[in-house]
């Protein structure tokens, strides 16, 4: 199997601008990494104006029949088993033939599909495709693919009826918090050990940035001060702002 993003195209701006839009308001500047994650997780409209076209290269059949099922903000393109066109009895073809199936996909319906095909109900098989898919996704858009998880990290339940224990284990609860939360930081595979050391690294530095502001909330990565532009959103550990406010109990 080979996954490959073949075609990509920056359009954040086009999104920013469409978000600004609905507003009322004109066009901004491009956006940061935690404004992207923010408008990701609410799952706005503008999201579908990034699209990826994917390939994914030696599947089995039924693997690809999986795929083609998700129908909204996609389309799929995929390999002909046809007689007259392989010159192959396609009645002769075991559903474990191998063939390449093409998505033009939009950022909405990754994190849709992400909810199925990460799920433990889905099958072993699809589940792997669909991961290096994402994992694809992440070489180009890293805030994207911190977002696609499966349906009980999505909801925070599961809601098969055929339950196989993670969205109540330990590793469950902590991926649901990660996506959440981002502990604080952009990349939500990042353990909390990983943050504390960030936060220890940058306080002892002084540094003035969110990791050393009194207006910081550490365990959800959110600015709390009501005169800073960036007053709700998710924003990064090292981020600085003129707004910065030493830490009342340091």
């Amino acid at each position: 199997m080979r996954v490959e993003v073949i075609d990509y195209r920056d359009n954040w701006q086009a999104v920013k601008n469409a978000a600004l839009n609905t507003i009322g308001k004109d066009n901004g500047k491009y956006p940061s990494p935690e404004w992207k994650r923010k408008i990701l997780l609410a799952e706005h409209s503008p999201i579908r104006l990034l699209e990826f076209t994917i390939r994914i290269e030696d599947i089995p059949s039924w693997v690809s029949v999986h795929l083609v099922r998700h129908k909204i903000g996609v389309e799929h393109f995929v390999k002909t088993q046809r007689t007259d066109r392989t010159g192959i009895d396609r009645n002769n073809l075991p559903q474990s033939n191998p063939v390449t199936h093409t998505m033009r996909i939009n950022a909405q319906a990754l994190i849709a599909i992400s909810r199925k095909r990460l799920c433990s109900q889905a099958s072993k098989e699809t589940r792997e495709v669909w991961k290096a898919v994402i994992d694809a996704i992440a070489q180009y858009e890293p805030e994207i693919a911190s977002v696609c998880v499966p349906e009980c990290v999505y909801r925070g339940f599961c809601p098969e009826m055929q339950k196989c224990g993670y969205s109540t284990s330990d590793t469950g609860r902590e991926a649901r918090i990660e996506y959440v939360e981002g502990n604080g930081v952009l990349n939500p595979y990042k353990s909390s050990e990983g943050v504390k050391r960030d936060l220890e690294t940058i306080r002892k530095a002084g540094v003035r940035c969110c990791g050393t502001c009194h207006y910081y909330r550490i365990w959800n990565g959110v600015c709390v001060n009501g005169s800073s532009d960036y007053v709700a959103d998710f924003v990064s550990l090292d981020f600085e702002c003129e707004h910065w406010e030493e830490m009342k109990n340091a």
